[in-house]
């Protein structure tokens, strides 16, 4: 791969794992702790909030929020979310997928994950909602070098 190539994932996967590997995913999401998703609201308004990003060994994001929050009732409209990762390096993961709030046994799951990554958070109190993004397609940007080196494919 030549530096500043775009690497579609479904053709040249060997490439874009170099770049972007699931576990190299994982730790860079837990060195970064924070991004931004993006929903929509009904009348397909867009709505971006800084959340703290937690992630399972399977690469899957997960944040709560307030179960009132706007992102929340956005999500129950519509699952569909972006999600931009490393917002103070020159490494950043764009990620797309869908949404999950979180119930029974997946939210207990997942709240262990939140809460070991984010000790003492609200994530399992009372009025507060927990989702699981599943990622279906990635873009990693690594401006460190020059050209830049940028991937894309599809989720684990």
């Amino acid at each position: 791969m030549r530096d500043g190539d775009i690497v579609d994932f479904r053709s040249t996967s060997s490439q874009f794992m170099e770049l972007m590997t699931r576990e190299r995913f994982v730790a860079f999401v837990r060195g970064t702790r924070l991004g931004v998703v993006a929903t929509v609201d009904p009348a397909g308004n867009p709505e971006a909030a800084l959340v703290g990003l937690a992630v399972t060994d399977a690469g899957e994001l997960v944040f709560d929020a307030p179960s009132d929050a706007r992102k929340m009732r956005n999500l129950r409209n519509d699952p569909r979310v972006a999600v931009v990762i490393g917002t103070d390096d020159a490494v950043s993961v764009q990620v797309e997928g869908s949404a999950e709030i979180l119930a029974g046994a997946d939210r207990a799951a997942c709240g262990e994950t939140y809460l070991s990554q984010f000790p003492g958070s609200r994530a399992l109190d009372d009025g507060f909602s927990l989702v699981r993004i599943r990622p279906r397609w990635l873009r990693c940007y690594d401006a460190r070098t020059e050209p830049a080196r940028v991937a894309e494919g599809a989720g684990w």
